[in-house]
């Protein structure tokens, strides 16, 4: 079983930056792709990024050119730094895991979720 440990949300002013980041542990084979998505209130939920084991990203177009996601293989841990944010980008941001247990089982784990909130 994977578990995820999101950190780094928390309040921002308006034009501000965060970096948030998620450390998978646990039973893990291959982690195969992780990624960031967010939830704001009364909306569902979206992808803002993923960055499979061999560095390829794949951004939400409408989240390409502020949010840059990165990966850590050696540390299982993946990066989101957000740049210019603005009240529409408060959420709950949730990192994903997709990955193989030791048996080879491929499953999806989501994190707890962290809250980003923009304002002044």
């Amino acid at each position: 079983q994977v578990q995820l440990v999101e950190s780094g949300g928390g309040l921002v002013q308006p034009g501000g930056s965060l970096r948030l980041s998620c450390a998978a542990s646990g039973s893990i084979g291959s982690i195969y792709a992780m990624g960031w998505y967010r939830q704001a209130p009364g909306k569902q939920r979206e992808l803002i990024a993923i960055v499979t084991k061999s560095g390829y990203t794949n951004y939400a177009s409408s989240m390409k050119g502020r949010f840059t996601i990165s990966r850590d293989n050696a540390k299982n841990t993946v990066h989101l730094q957000m740049n210019s944010l603005d009240a529409e980008d408060t959420a709950v941001y949730y990192c994903k895991c997709t990955a193989s247990d030791y048996t080879g089982r491929v499953s999806d784990t989501w994190g707890q979720g962290t809250q980003v909130t923009v304002s002044s």
